[in-house]
């Protein structure tokens, strides 16, 4: 981060072997959806199940094990809201993006658009968390944000 110094870390609390592991993705459509992850982003299908009615899968990056989407599809649910542009989303309360580190945001903007995924905007930087950074999304409106550290 730019000019913030992070706070020191607190080993004695409670929580301090908590990592971040996935983020649920609710789409009506298992097969489409799974088919969008792996496709555009060449995710990876590391595990599927089905609960409550629903179909499930554990999706990772290309090369990444750490970080998963959970993709819950299938049912009825809600269609919400589907935002084209970034600031419209910035006026509703809920679940807004998950992130994804790349090593160039243009580069990665240019194969995403040349495979037809939805690109809102172009991408910026944002000097306060040294990063520069651009939003796509899903076919179903769920916001997915790359980041690329700057310089």
């Amino acid at each position: 981060m730019a000019d913030q110094a992070a706070p020191a870390r607190n080993p004695s609390s409670p929580f301090a072997s908590a990592r971040g592991h996935h983020v649920a993705v609710r789409v009506p459509d298992y097969a489409e959806a799974k088919g969008w992850y792996t496709e555009k982003l060449d995710f990876r299908v590391l595990a599927e199940w089905t609960w409550a009615g629903l179909e499930l899968a554990y999706l990772a990056p290309p090369n990444d094990d750490d970080f998963y989407v959970e993709l819950f599809g299938g049912g009825n649910p809600d269609p919400g809201t589907y935002y084209t542009n970034v600031i419209d989303s910035l006026e509703r309360p809920s679940y807004h993006h998950f992130a994804l580190h790349v090593d160039s945001v243009d580069d990665a903007l240019a194969e995403l658009d040349r495979r037809g995924v939805t690109i809102f905007g172009r991408p910026f930087d944002l000097k306060e968390i040294n990063s520069r950074l651009a939003l796509i999304g899903d076919p179903w409106g769920n916001m997915i944000e790359l980041s690329e550290r700057l310089g």
